[in-house]
């Protein structure tokens, strides 16, 4: 049965393929029009290195929702779990394409090698060398509406921030106290103490916990991010990438890659176009996509695609344009060449089409905006 092949947000690694390999002539310069010039933005998207996939792994396993506590603290967990399942509930308040946090984060954010929040709520605060800064787990989430939700961040401390904090906390912190025989309720937090996130000489950690991790060994706990595609024999081609994505993936996401629309609201969703993540989100970059795909596509048949498969659909689907980077200043070159030194095919045709960026949909437009 062919299956899915659900795309989104992203995490950063690197192998060392060119996305230029791919291009015949080198990108020209050009420069058009800014529709969302923002140049002061920082880039708060990328990721940290992956935890390498060990066969004897054992994942964190969070309590069930069910055990979410009554009170105010639950009450922000289950806020956090609805935004993040159903994240269209924010579509133009900070959201502006068609996309839920979980596509690409599977099950609600709980599915080890899918990026999951338990994870990656211990990797912060983290430094990141593009921004040049310390970023707290808000400043991350921050990062993925702005791009991979193609939208507006909430401020800082916004209820949805703390909500969606307090579900990644609750998670990991459940995770680790059934794995360490701790009885009773997750401790709760203040609202300043859970958007920092828990890589910190200060977070109340129980001492039965830290006696078997320190804080090096909880920001890396196995099933953090998407594991690295093992490199493929051949450079990734768009070209080959028709054929895989024919095959397994455009019985779910269509032939046109828009996904299934049901109601208005995508029941799958759209992998390229006005619908998708924008330019600057992590999963534009060819290696990114071909991680995830490995790992977790089609949807609920993990490793299924050989890995040459992979990377040829991960270029394939980041070779169609989609909304703008929010980076832009109004020249495609001189984003490409300040943002997109990785393997990518922004600033470059890719089979005689426009110069991807050049002919770029709206930044955070407004669904009437788009809708026939």
């Amino acid at each position: 049965m062919k299956l899915l092949l659900l795309m989104t947000v992203g995490v950063l690694f690197s192998v060392p393929l060119q996305a230029n390999e791919l291009s015949t002539d080198p990108a020209p310069k050009l420069t058009v029009k800014a529709t969302e010039a923002t140049t002061t933005l920082p880039d708060r998207q990328t990721a940290l290195p992956s935890v390498d996939k060990k066969s004897a792994d054992i994942y964190l396993q969070p309590a069930p929702l069910t055990d979410i506590p009554a009170g105010d603290f639950g009450d922000k967990v289950r806020l956090g779990y609805q935004l993040f399942v159903n994240t269209q509930q924010l579509r133009d308040k900070y959201v502006g394409n068609q996309l839920n946090c979980v596509n690409c984060h599977m099950n609600a954010g709980q599915q080890a090698n899918s990026s999951p929040l338990w994870a990656a709520y211990f990797a912060y605060p983290a430094y990141r060398k593009k921004n040049d800064k310390v970023n707290s787990f808000q400043e991350r989430i921050q990062g993925c509406f702005t791009y991979s939700m193609n939208g507006k961040a909430p401020a800082s401390g916004s209820p949805e921030l703390v909500a969606i904090s307090a579900y990644s906390y609750w998670l990991g912190m459940s995770g680790l106290m059934q794995q360490y025989n701790l009885s009773g309720p997750v401790p709760e937090l203040s609202d300043a103490e859970l958007v920092k996130g828990a890589k910190r000489d200060d977070f109340p950690m129980p001492a039965s916990i830290t006696k078997h991790l320190d804080i090096t060994a909880l920001s890396q706990l196995p099933g953090r991010g998407f594991p690295k595609a093992p490199q493929p024999e051949l450079a990734y081609s768009p070209e080959r990438g028709v054929a895989v994505y024919q095959a397994h993936c455009q019985a779910c996401h269509g032939g046109d890659g828009q996904g299934q629309i049901i109601a208005g609201v995508a029941a799958l969703p759209p992998l390229w176009g006005p619908q998708s993540f924008n330019w600057g989100a992590g999963m534009h970059r060819v290696n990114t996509a071909a991680d995830f795909i490995y790992e977790n596509m089609p949807l609920g048949k993990s490793v299924q695609l050989t890995v040459q498969q992979a990377w040829d659909v991960a270029a394939y689907v980041n070779s169609f344009d989609r909304p703008q980077d929010p980076r832009f200043d109004g020249d495609v070159s001189k984003t490409q060449a300040t943002y997109h030194k990785h393997q990518g095919f922004y600033g470059q045709s890719v089979a005689g089409k426009p110069v991807l960026g050049t002919e770029s949909y709206p930044v955070f437009p407004l669904k009437k905006s788009l809708t026939p």
